[in-house]
């Protein structure tokens, strides 16, 4: 197999680890929400609408493999990492209440964002987001070579 095939071949299976962690995320939040009734918070909503799309966006990028994809893809990726960390620090108290902007409904501090009693749901967001920005920009580097 010659290298440039190779490097498009290593680059669909890094952009399809997006999307399957992408899906993932999306089936997970909506599981979340319908199955478990875990009403999500002002800042979950924010993480969602920048989660979701990268479904639909990576899909496309795959068949066939457009190398733009990434182009798309990571702003929309490191905006919702941004969300993310914010809603991090607010869970975690590194933000005071006052700047929380959860004002109606379920706070973005609760109790009831922990799953198993150990693992908040802030920090599944949080790895879903920083592995796709890593794939991602590892995919760019290879596309560009």
């Amino acid at each position: 197999m010659n290298p440039k095939t190779q490097a498009l071949n290593t680059s669909w299976l890094l952009i399809f680890s997006c999307w399957l962690i992408a899906t993932i995320s999306t089936l997970g939040s909506l599981f979340f929400s319908e199955v478990m009734e875990l009403v999500p918070c002002l800042l979950c909503w924010y993480q969602r609408i920048f989660m979701f799309p990268l479904t639909i966006i990576l899909l496309v990028g795959l068949f066939p493999l457009d190398k733009n994809v990434v182009r798309y893809a990571l702003p929309i990726t490191v905006i919702g990492l941004l969300f993310t960390v914010y809603h991090g620090l607010l869970f975690f108290g590194f933000i005071p209440e006052s700047l929380q902007p959860c004002s109606q409904g379920v706070s973005c501090a609760d109790d009831s964002m922990v799953l198993f009693g150990f693992l908040p749901i802030p920090l599944l967001s949080l790895a879903s987001y920083i592995i796709m920005i890593t794939l991602l920009l590892k995919t760019r580097n290879r596309m560009r070579k």
